[in-house]
């Protein structure tokens, strides 16, 4: 098999996934997750912390680069991901300043703790998260039950590893 099928083969998976859940998402009533309450909103309010990735698993289940596309979006790359977080697993901490995000809860629940919310935010399954400029954060995995993440992103650098 060559090398333009196995990524068109994986685009085309991506791709078929993605309009699943747009589907799924279409006929059910759509749910934003959980979000900070307007009177813990506050810049800066979570400082950063240096936690490691633990039980994070991360496959990118398709790629797209945005220059070589109609829109010409220079040095940017669209992203869709499959996340899935164990038990106590810990996604670290990250900036959205520049890589807009939406990200779904496909099965399970998880904890964000972001800068500018002074209180933990509970996202469950079926939920959707976007995450834009001024948003950066770290996730736990803090009940039971594994927690898939579905990841659509917008980045600039496709070497950067750091989520």
């Amino acid at each position: 098999m060559s090398k333009y099928s196995t990524i068109s083969r994986t685009l085309r998976q991506g791709l078929a996934l993605a309009g699943f859940l747009a589907g799924s998402l279409a006929t059910t009533s759509t749910a934003f997750a959980g979000e900070c309450p307007a009177d813990k909103m506050k810049a800066n309010v979570r400082e950063k912390v240096d936690y490691k990735p633990v039980g994070v698993t991360d496959v990118t289940l398709g790629a797209i680069n945005l220059e070589k596309q109609p829109a010409n979006i220079k040095d940017r790359e669209l992203r869709f991901r499959k996340l899935t977080i164990e038990p106590g697993g810990i996604v670290p901490w990250h900036s959205h300043d520049d890589r807009p995000a939406l990200i779904y809860v496909q099965q399970g629940e998880i904890v964000e703790y972001a800068s500018n919310c002074a209180e933990p935010i509970i996202h469950k399954a079926g939920e959707i998260r976007p995450e834009v400029s001024g948003t950066s954060h770290w996730w736990k995995n803090l009940g039971k039950e594994t927690v898939i993440l579905y990841v659509g992103d917008v980045r600039k650098d496709p070497h950067d590893h750091n989520m």
